[in-house]
C-alpha cells in the first residue's frame, strides 16, 4: 500500500468549520490520506464560543491550535491577527510537511493559511473559491486573492469554476465539486425538533411561526453597525409582539461583529418575551433550526449570512437577505431581498411566513450548488493528483 498523504486542514471560525465538516469526515476515514486539523481564531476565543470543543466533540483529534489574538474590534486587529497567524502556522506546517493544505472560504484566518502554505511551498488546495459577494464585505477581495495564491481549487457551482478559469487559471486545476453541507443535509445529518428543543432550552410551539436571525458586520462600513442592525432588530421586536417565536445567534469575528453583540446584549437584558439569543448553535442544530422553519412550520431564515443563500435551499426554507452583504452571490428562488428598512424587513418576512405560493415555491426550488457527495469528490483529488513541479510551478492563462 502507498505511503498515506498528509492532509493538514485549516478552520478559522464555527461558520466555516460547518461547511468544512463533511471534507473533514471523507479525508479522516480516507485509506490514502492522513489529516492534520489545524483550528485557529474564532474557535479558540471564549466570546464566540470557544468552538474548538464542538470540533472535539464531532470525533475529530485537532492536532494544534493556531494563535490568532483577536484583541480588539478593529480592521487593525484583523491586520494584527493575520501575522500571528502566519507566524504560528509556519512553525507548525514546517513540523508537519504535508503534501496539501487544505483552506476554506474567503475570510482573513483563511488569507493568513494560504499565503503561508503557498510562500512554504505546500501545495494548497482551496474551497468555495471564484463567488461573488460585492456588497461592502472584505470577502471578495480576500476570495480571489486566495485563489490566485492556490494551487488546486473546488468550486461549489459551474459559475464560480468559470470565474476562475477567467481570473487565469489554468482549467486542470479546477473541480467543480458542490457545496459541502448538502452532503450532510441529504444524509439527515441534523438535529431532530426534540434535539433543537433540548439545545435551546424550551420547546418550540410548532402551532406558531419561528424566525432564525443572524446578521453579521460589513467590514468596509463599519460606522454603520448600528444603522444597519437597529431596523433588523425593530422588525424583529415587532414579530415578537405577535407571538412569533425568535432566535438570534452572534455574528462571526470579523471587525464590527463585536459591537454587534454588545448590541444583541442589551437587547438580551430587557428579556422581551419570544426573543432568544444564543452565541452559538453549531452546525447541527442550526441546519435543524432551518429543517424546522422550512418543512416542519411556518418559519424563515433572516439575516445576512451566507448560509442563509447557500444552505436554506436544501431544506426548502425561505431567507429574508438584509442589506448588501451578499449582493450578487448566486442564489435561488427562495430569498428575498430587502433594505435596511424595518418596514421592509417586515413585508419579507410576512410573504415568507404567510404566503403560500412563495412558501410552496420554496418548498421546490432548485440547489444551484449541487446535490452532495462534495467531501468524497475532493478526497479522490487529494489522493490521486500527481504532486510535482507542474503543480507548484503555476501559468497565468490569459
Amino acid at each position: 500500500m502507498p505511503k498515506r498523504r498528509k492532509i493538514a486542514i485549516f478552520t478559522g471560525n464555527r461558520a466555516e468549520y460547518g461547511l468544512q465538516y463533511p471534507i473533514i469526515k471523507a479525508i479522516s476515514e480516507s485509506r490514502m490520506l492522513k489529516y492534520f486539523l489545524l483550528v485557529s481564531g474564532a474557535h479558540l476565543d471564549e466570546k464566540f464560543g470557544y468552538t474548538k470543543k464542538e470540533i472535539e466533540k464531532d470525533g475529530f483529534k485537532v492536532y494544534a491550535e493556531i494563535k490568532a489574538e483577536v484583541k480588539a474590534d478593529s480592521l487593525f486587529s484583523t491586520t494584527q491577527a493575520i501575522g500571528n497567524i502566519i507566524i504560528n502556522l509556519s512553525r507548525v506546517l514546517r513540523r508537519i510537511n504535508p503534501d496539501f493544505l487544505v483552506v476554506y472560504a474567503d475570510r482573513f484566518e483563511g488569507l493568513a493559511a494560504v499565503v503561508t502554505g503557498s510562500q512554504m511551498g505546500i501545495p494548497v488546495a482551496h474551497v468555495e473559491g471564484g463567488d461573488v459577494t460585492s456588497g461592502g464585505a472584505l470577502d471578495d477581495y480576500v476570495r480571489h486573492a486566495m485563489t490566485k495564491l492556490s494551487h488546486i481549487h473546488f468550486t461549489t457551482n459551474q459559475e464560480a469554476a468559470q470565474r476562475i478559469a477567467r481570473l487565469g487559471e489554468e482549467k486542470w486545476r479546477i473541480f467543480n465539486v458542490g457545496f459541502s453541507v448538502v452532503d450532510l443535509i441529504k444524509s439527515g445529518k441534523f438535529a431532530s425538533y426534540a434535539e433543537v428543543c433540548e439545545k435551546i432550552g424550551f420547546k418550540l410551539d410548532l402551532s406558531k411561526p419561528v424566525i432564525l436571525f443572524t446578521q453579521h458586520s460589513i467590514t468596509t462600513e463599519l460606522k454603520n453597525i448600528s444603522s444597519q442592525i437597529n431596523p433588523s432588530l425593530g422588525a424583529l421586536k415587532y414579530f415578537a409582539a405577535k407571538g412569533v417565536q425568535i432566535i438570534i445567534t452572534y455574528p462571526n469575528n470579523d471587525a464590527g461583529g463585536r459591537r454587534i453583540i454588545e448590541i444583541l446584549q442589551r437587547l438580551g437584558r430587557k428579556k422581551i418575551i419570544n426573543i432568544n439569543i444564543f452565541p452559538h448553535l453549531g452546525r447541527y442544530y442550526y441546519h435543524g433550526l432551518l429543517n424546522i422553519c422550512g418543512k416542519e412550520t411556518l418559519g424563515v431564515c433572516v439575516g445576512n449570512s451566507s448560509s442563509g443563500i447557500k444552505e436554506t435551499p436544501a431544506l426548502s426554507c425561505p431567507f429574508v437577505n438584509i442589506g448588501t452583504r451578499q449582493k450578487e452571490r448566486l442564489r435561488s428562488i427562495n430569498v428575498i431581498d430587502t433594505r435596511y428598512d424595518t418596514n421592509e424587513i417586515i413585508h419579507a418576512i410576512n410573504k415568507s411566513l404567510f404566503n403560500k405560493d412563495f412558501r410552496e415555491s420554496c418548498r421546490r426550488c432548485r440547489n444551484p450548488y449541487g446535490e452532495g457527495g462534495t467531501g468524497r469528490k475532493i478526497e479522490k483529488v487529494l489522493a490521486s493528483l500527481a504532486i510535482n513541479k507542474k503543480l507548484i510551478q503555476k501559468k497565468i492563462t490569459y
